[in-house]
């Protein structure tokens, strides 16, 4: 159950949103995942439950590390708008095509500062309940974040 790439694009915040369900569909599904990999005791002997419970950590981690990047990545594309638009703001207060942009874009910004956050609590779901499944088959290296 590998991460799904999928081409984040940060100018339209819907877009943003669909691409970002695509990536968490790991998440969306790591109970199936889990029931599927990880053997229950009667079929203990038959499926290598260390193996597939690192794999399916390893591809957590990616999803994690490549969703983060393209919300961090936005944040930033954003934020240099929005410094744009205040510059332009500076240089003719009285534009109203201007502060409509401004505003706009100081809300999409909000809205993705927020996918951060709702990135944490679909990662923290996610590694509980690996971790209720495989803890006693794979133990992850310890990681400072």
């Amino acid at each position: 159950m590998a991460a799904t790439e999928v081409d984040v694009t940060c100018e339209d915040f819907m877009q943003f949103q669909d691409a970002m369900k695509t990536m968490r569909a790991i998440d969306d599904k790591i109970i199936y995942a889990l029931n599927t990999t990880v053997p229950t005791n009667s079929f203990a002997g038959q499926i290598d439950a260390k193996a597939t419970c690192k794999r399916l950590y390893e591809d957590l981690m990616q999803a994690y590390g490549s969703r983060e990047k393209a919300i961090k990545n936005c944040i930033l594309q954003v934020s240099s708008t929005v410094t744009n638009c205040k510059e332009e703001r500076d240089k003719n207060p009285s534009n109203l095509d201007v502060l409509k942009r401004l505003r706009n874009e100081q809300h999409k910004l909000r809205l993705m500062q927020g996918e951060l956050r709702i990135e944490e609590v679909v990662k923290d779901r996610s590694l509980k309940a690996f971790h209720e499944r495989c803890r006693n088959h794979y133990k992850p290296p310890s990681t400072t974040s």
